[in-house]
């Protein structure tokens, strides 16, 4: 039936194969593609097999710490392992400034961490990893950023609240944004009453009071680490009406004071002597406050936040409130700032010149993350191999390798160092290999549990093997 098919012109002196009924085409592998020999390259599958059998071991062990509450994450036993086949971090001119003043921010009393990305991120993936390495090299305990109102599972944190919550995120285009586009450093915000447009004395007369709750517990399977935490802050503003807090440890009141009612960013600190067992936070108000989550840390060391942002591309954070965005960024103090965005783009990038194009939005948007900072140092984790069907065959994106590319010239010219996920997978048509050995989930785009944390250990490797060599 192959050769009974037809060839329709598209204009531009583009043509397409296939069967049409009408306008409508059906798809069918190409004589060519079809006598064409299937199988991947012997040599690149045995590439790929390499990357990973190279480092099973350390995932294997540090998967343990999940589990077993006495175990400590290990700094890695290069005897297991060879470095050359760890695909490694692409730094901007100044190389070794970068790393030095990465290498003093880390080892410094506080360091804050931000990882934004889009669902790669959904449940702590890759952070959890991440933030359990670096606290057993660097020292620090808990989850960090917890939303309120959460719409993935969270096995970093044990967080639930009442059912008069509601969640709003400005990177959720299902949603209508509010006007004053204050949702924070996080991008999202939670709230326990409607919003009202305008509040007048007439308006406060006619509501009742509202009350919430938040219950913070301690999380069961998660890494040890990360059930141990005692400097909690609950972020919140645009508070335009009285809003009493009161904080219960096992039902013994701790704390009860009115929130700052000047529609400014704060932070409610509750601070502990030692981890809460079972810590409520009861708020009561006619008018909610916008809540940007919770921080959950420890005295001293890393925080790592994770912000998964489900669809975002990463060109939404300079259509914020600015004023709202850097006072949060005064209180939270974030001295290394991760991207990891990209993949959301990859479908629906036509050419070249759509490819420039949103590396052009991205780079305007994370240098207006980084002006919000103390000069916090940036790393930029590029898209994962995704694959897609054409004519029958599995093949990666063909502007993918592009864009991949264009986004690390991109990094080298704006001071971002980069690390290329699609080469650390093993490049071009990876991901369909990483679906057969179970290390990726059937959509060809997202890690399985056991994935991600080969590809969580690759990217810490690489930052390890950098922090560890003093030059």
């Amino acid at each position: 039936m192959t050769f009974l098919s037809t060839s329709k012109d598209l204009g531009n002196g583009k043509t397409q194969e296939g069967f049409f009924v009408g306008n409508v085409r059906i798809k069918y592998p190409t004589h060519e593609r079809f006598l064409e020999d299937q199988g991947p390259d012997p040599s690149q599958l045995k590439r790929m097999d390499s990357i990973v059998e190279n480092i099973e071991d350390l995932v294997i062990d540090l998967d343990k710490d999940i589990s077993v509450a006495e175990a400590k994450p290990k700094i890695p036993d290069f005897t297991k392992i060879d470095t050359s086949k760890v695909q490694r971090i692409q730094y901007p001119k100044d190389r070794q400034l970068f790393i030095a003043e990465l290498r003093e921010s880390l080892q410094s009393d506080r360091c804050r961490i931000i990882h934004y990305g889009d669902s790669q991120l959904e449940g702590d993936r890759i952070s959890g990893y991440l933030r359990n390495r670096l606290q057993g090299l660097y020292g620090g305990t808990g989850p960090g950023f917890i939303p309120i109102v959460q719409v993935y599972e969270q096995i970093s944190a044990n967080v639930t609240h009442s059912d008069n919550w509601t969640r709003h995120a400005y990177f959720d285009p299902t949603q209508e944004k509010f006007p004053h586009k204050k949702y924070g450093a996080y991008s999202s915000l939670s709230r326990f009453t409607d919003v009202y447009k305008t509040v007048d004395s007439l308006v406060l007369d006619s509501l009742k009071v509202t009350k919430a709750i938040i219950n913070i517990g301690l999380p069961t399977k998660s890494y040890r680490n990360l059930r141990s935490f005692n400097t909690i802050g609950l972020h919140y503003g645009n508070t335009l009406t009285s809003t009493s807090v009161k904080v219960y440890n096992d039902n013994q009141l701790i704390k009860s004071e009115l929130l700052i009612a000047d529609g400014a960013y704060h932070k409610l600190a509750i601070n502990m002597a030692e981890t809460p067992s079972h810590l409520k936070i009861e708020l009561e108000s006619k008018i909610s406050p916008d809540f940007y989550g919770l921080t959950l840390d420890g005295n001293s060391g890393i925080s790592l936040d994770n912000v998964a942002m489900r669809g975002s591309s990463g060109t939404i954070f300079a259509g914020t409130d600015g004023v709202n965005f850097q006072k949060m960024y005064q209180q939270l103090q974030p001295k290394l700032l991760i991207f990891q965005y990209g993949g959301n783009s990859v479908p629906y990038i036509k050419d070249s010149l759509e490819v420039k194009e949103y590396t052009s939005y991205l780079k305007n948007h994370i240098n207006w993350v980084k002006r919000k900072s103390a000069n916090a140092k940036v790393i930029f984790i590029g898209p994962s191999d995704m694959t897609t069907n054409d004519n029958g065959k599995l093949t990666t994106y063909a502007l993918l390798p592009y864009l991949n590319e264009t986004l690390q010239h991109m990094c080298k010219e704006n001071d971002i160092a980069f690390w290329s996920m699609f080469d650390a997978m093993g490049g071009e048509n990876s991901m369909q290999h990483w679906v057969d050995q179970g290390l990726a989930a059937n959509d060809y785009t997202h890690f399985s549990p056991s994935g991600t944390r080969v590809i969580s250990e690759l990217f810490f490797l690489s930052l390890y093997l950098d922090l560890k060599n003093k030059q």
